[in-house]
């Protein structure tokens, strides 16, 4: 049910650090939201033609959504944390990062042929 996406303007690097990269944040996520890693989807999308502050410098776009809510200590602790590990991993300044946290009902949410 949670889902991690991140979308940057930067080439990816190689398939090992890539999956590696999606692992740390898939556990991190668990970890935030305190749900099980069980359910946490990871995306990762290069090369995305983007602009931010009117250049295509590096830049990148995250869209973290859960069932249940998020409270502004845990998306501030996420918005730092996500922040730096994706600036580590693929070198995209923090002040060029956005995220989107979005709340998800459970009937909005599907998986395994039903809805949570």
């Amino acid at each position: 049910m949670p889902l991690i996406k991140i979308q940057t303007s930067v080439t990816a690097p190689a398939k090992t650090e890539v999956e590696a990269m999606l692992k740390r944040l898939s556990a991190s996520l668990a970890k935030h939201l305190g749900k099980p890693e069980y359910y946490v989807m990871t995306a990762f999308e290069p090369e995305v033609p983007m602009t931010f502050a009117g250049t295509t410098e590096p830049v990148c776009y995250i869209e973290i959504k859960s069932v249940g809510t998020m409270n502004p200590a845990q998306t501030k602790a996420m918005s730092q944390d996500f922040c730096q590990q994706v600036n580590e991993a693929i070198g995209v300044p923090t002040n060029r990062t956005y995220i989107e946290f979005a709340d998800a009902k459970g009937a909005m949410w599907g998986w395994n042929g039903s809805t949570f």
